[in-house]
């Protein structure tokens, strides 16, 4: 059996490197106002795709460096609100951990 060496992205909100499940995928779509952000679990959406961590903080420091816009080569603003939804719900969804960032984890370990 021939094992895979893990898929590795680098978030566009805090600059480091994590494996790709641990990243949730965007993309831009088409909407009727110009383009908009779609959140894609699956990894499935056709397209440019642009990864961050399901953390808030990753989300605001993406928007505040227009990360999503250069990442997917867009131009003009996006709406990141259907991206912020969706970690908000995941993060009520799914139990947090002594650090308090939910399903994030860290990639040192305690020895």
């Amino acid at each position: 059996m021939v094992r895979r060496a893990p898929v590795i992205r680098t978030c566009v909100g805090c600059r480091s490197r994590a494996r790709s499940i641990e990243l949730l995928r965007v993309t831009a779509v088409d909407a009727p106002t110009g383009q908009r952000l779609a959140v894609d679990p699956a990894r499935r959406l056709p397209g440019r795709g642009a990864h961050v961590h399901p953390d808030p903080a990753c989300l605001a420091l993406a928007e505040r460096r227009r990360a999503f816009v250069r990442a997917l080569r867009l131009t003009g603003l996006v709406d990141t609100a259907p991206v912020a939804e969706f970690i908000e719900r995941t993060r009520a969804a799914t139990p947090a951990t002594e650090d308090g960032r939910g399903s994030r984890t860290s990639s040192t370990t305690k020895g």
